[in-house]
């Protein structure tokens, strides 16, 4: 521990213990040096130390002394046996104070809020509530791993005045255990590493599509068959949590300031539920557990009142497991073919007076939350339930962006932000990195600041798809749930990422105590284009301020070896590879990187159709800077249209001749990214007179899952090729996703990487 706080430059100091002139053998970390995360709000430097060791008194009132015992239990570290409780009753010098009063104020009034006065004589712990003092002790713990004395016996607390309060009162994770089901004391392991870092909303995504993972006594058919599915080489997969399981994870978490707010889907993502109990479904089934990935057609049967019976029995059951406030219901990815071909469904539309499927779900999201209210409880879905009208006392969880957030809280809804652009942890780190989830800030810039209060906090979102086990599920998890749970509790104005990054490196030995095989924060590199004159320059940016770089020298015999990367060099037709070292040893994985340099790149393009921001590529210079998409179609290489057809046109500078013009789609049904339907190529001298007009047509649709890279080429006949300064591509989208695949009537995505002119 001494040596990695040298190694990283900290300020250290030899101090002298109380009013005993020798120094003891001790390290000291300064006040203003400390590691900790979130960090707090305030910090007040003071003279000394206070010295944590077994003669040491503890105090508290008797308003909470049960509490207070566990609070001091839970502050004294179990493998140091000579430090015991002394319990006083009465509060004295060489004393750990913990105070609760409600004369405390914190500067936001948050219950959360704590403060710690450290001297030479005695330590204080205040809180309004004993969720501040559970806090303080979080802190507290924090301080006494990274200021340790040579004895082990004794932990010495630097002199300070702390002042601490988070920003947000929502700070959540989202653990998805219905795609790959994960025991529970992994869970328990999540809310201890949750607790450490100051987060408190476990959001525990219990059914799905591929399996239901909670008990219903009314209900058996949910564990004997909607708990389990055949994986794909014809096993049976699955698993459950008893109740027993479920309310000790509750109460665990309750003890840690935890709360676990569950998510039971509807009206979609529901075909578990409906394979065990088809009667609730609009065509009766038979139904099967899902097995694979995507947005499925099966749905709750709207028109059918014993539906809304068996869910708000099932909701009962799990009202009685977990006390939280909010009651998760989805709602997200309701695909409306089922019902748009159900007399039932179709009746009570007629009935009710609705004009289409989406007020449909609204009505039946409202009246699932009428049965929430009776009983005491609110309902909070994803940013879909906006459509068709928002329920009354509705939250949103807004993932689709912040602008459904936005909307819910301009029309005073709360609101947590878990944006896909910031919050998906089951996105790699291409896309997803620690400095951008750190970045993180749940307020929309443009929303008024009336409106800011309904944002109450963010969550970080683990989907388990392709995270078949702990390991992986605990690298893509960590670091970056910690960068959230500083950016939740911070302020924006307040953030350095590479202070945080130093901080955290003292935090990877608690991960490893907690189990936690943790991974990385970022990618090695990022490669960037300097555009210039002269031509295009590749640029490694590293990710990290301690990595080095190294790269493929470019052509000749060596192409095969790592040089190191001196700056900027011309692009060519080739593969890059690039590879981060830390500490000399090698940091992720090998990153590669194709370039084709043709008679387009630089040029100026012309959209008629904008790309869609949250696939905008390298903007307006995506489609001529030479680089290819790769079949991640989030590798930031891919330019996405959402729902429009692509027209653009390539403005070459003057009249040239070019053999011919060729661009990749991208094709991954289960994404809704599908291929085009039609391809038409043009060119002309002036921009007004078109000529040479050739069509490439795609009479068939993959509605398979495979991910695939079509090219389309446009060639001459002729020895010299084509003639002209202006090309024009207009590409034609099958428009929305067809029958036959299970989100059948949604719009579709367009993504073309780079159009190559040679």
């Amino acid at each position: 521990m001494v040596k990695s706080l040298f190694s990283l430059g900290l300020i250290l100091c030899l101090v002298s213990c109380g009013s005993n002139s020798k120094q003891p053998d001790v390290v000291f970390v300064a006040a203003d040096s400390l590691n900790l995360i979130p960090y707090p709000q305030a910090i007040e430097k003071g003279e000394g130390y206070f010295k944590m060791n077994e003669e040491v008194n503890f105090f508290f009132s008797d308003e909470i002394s049960s509490e207070g015992l566990d609070l001091i239990n839970s502050f004294i570290d179990s493998k140091t046996n000579s430090i015991k409780p002394n319990i006083e009753s009465k509060s004295n010098a060489n004393t750990c104070h913990l105070i609760l009063s409600n004369d405390f104020e914190s500067l936001n009034n948050s219950p959360e809020a704590y403060e710690i006065n450290v001297t030479n004589k005695d330590l204080t712990l205040t809180a309004k509530t004993i969720n501040g003092l559970r806090y303080g002790i979080q802190t507290l713990k924090q301080m006494r791993a990274q200021t340790k004395s040579a004895t082990e016996s004794a932990y010495l607390l630097p002199a300070m005045k702390i002042t601490d309060f988070p920003r947000f009162q929502h700070r959540g994770l989202l653990l998805d255990v219905c795609r790959h089901y994960f025991d529970i004391e992994v869970l328990l392991k999540y809310l201890e590493s949750m607790e450490y870092f100051k987060m408190n909303v476990l959001h525990l995504h219990l059914t799905e599509d591929q399996g239901w993972r909670m008990p219903i006594d009314a209900y058996p058919l949910l564990n004997q068959i909607s708990s389990w599915r055949l994986d794909t080489n014809g096993n049976q997969y699955g698993g459950f949590y008893s109740k027993d399981d479920l309310k000790y994870l509750v109460e665990f978490a309750t003890d840690r300031n935890i709360t676990i707010i569950p998510e039971i889907e509807l009206p979609g993502h529901s075909q578990a539920a409906l394979a065990a109990y088809p009667q609730f479904s609009c065509n009766g089934g038979p139904i099967e557990v899902v097995n694979d990935w995507g947005v499925f057609k099966e749905i709750y049967c709207a028109g059918n009142d014993s539906t809304f019976v068996f869910i708000e029995n099932i909701l009962t059951e799990v009202m009685e497991i977990f006390p939280s406030e909010y009651i998760h219901i989805g709602g997200d990815e309701a695909p409306k073919f089922r019902w748009e071909h159900c007399d039932k469904c179709q009746k009570r539309m007629l009935d009710e007076g609705l004009k289409d499927e989406h007020e449909l779900q609204a009505y039946f999201i409202q009246r699932i939350e009428s049965f929430l209210n009776e009983n005491g409880r609110k309902l909070i879905g994803w940013d879909e339930i906006l459509e068709g009208g928002l329920s009354p006392t509705a939250a949103v969880q807004s993932w689709r962006g912040m602008d459904g957030g936005k909307q819910a809280a301009e029309t005073k809804h709360e609101v947590v932000m878990s944006p896909t652009s910031h919050c998906y942890l089951d996105y790699s780190l291409n896309s997803i990195d620690l400095e951008k989830i750190y970045s993180f800030d749940p307020i929309p810039v443009d929303l008024a600041e009336e409106y800011h209060q309904y944002i109450i906090g963010g969550e970080c979102n683990m989907w388990t798809e392709h995270v078949p086990n702990e390991a992986n599920l605990d690298s893509k998890v960590f670091p970056r749930m910690i960068g959230l749970a500083e950016a939740l509790w911070s302020y924006p104005e307040e953030r350095n990422f590479e202070d945080f990054y130093k901080r955290l490196q003292y935090h990877y030995p608690v991960l490893t105590d907690f189990g936690i095989d943790y991974g990385l924060e970022t990618i090695g590199a990022t490669i960037t284009q300097e555009f210039r004159d002269s031509g295009v320059f590749i640029i490694l940016n590293k990710n990290l301020s301690d990595l080095e770089l190294k790269h493929s020298k470019r052509g000749g015999r060596h192409a095969e070896m790592l040089w190191e990367y001196e700056g900027p060099f011309p692009m060519l037709t080739q593969d890059l590879r690039v590879q981060a070292y830390k500490n000399d040893e090698p940091y992720g994985e090998e990153i590669t990187q194709g370039f084709n340099v043709h008679q387009g790149v630089n040029k100026k393009v012309t959209y008629t159709t904008p790309w869609s921001d949250w696939y905008a590529g390298n903007g307006e210079k995506n489609l001529v800077d030479g680089k290819l998409g790769s079949i991640d179609f989030r590798d930031g290489n891919w330019q996405g249209f959402w729902g429009e057809d692509i027209d653009v046109t390539i403005d070459l500078g003057e009249s040239q001749h070019f053999l011919g013009v060729s661009a990749n789609f991208y094709q991954y049904a289960n994404s809704w990214i599908f291929s085009p339907k039609r391809v038409t190529f043009q060119i002309s001298t002036n921009g007004e007179e078109w000529k040479d007009k050739s069509v490439r047509t795609f009479n068939s649709i993959d509605l398979s899952n495979k991910k695939s890279i079509q090219k389309v080429s446009f060639g001459s006949d002729l020895m010299q090729g084509f003639y002209g300064r202006y090309i024009r591509l207009t590409v034609e989208s099958i428009g929305k996703v067809p029958d036959g695949h299970e989100a059948a009537g949604q719009d579709s995505w367009l993504f073309i990487d780079e159009i190559i002119i040679q």
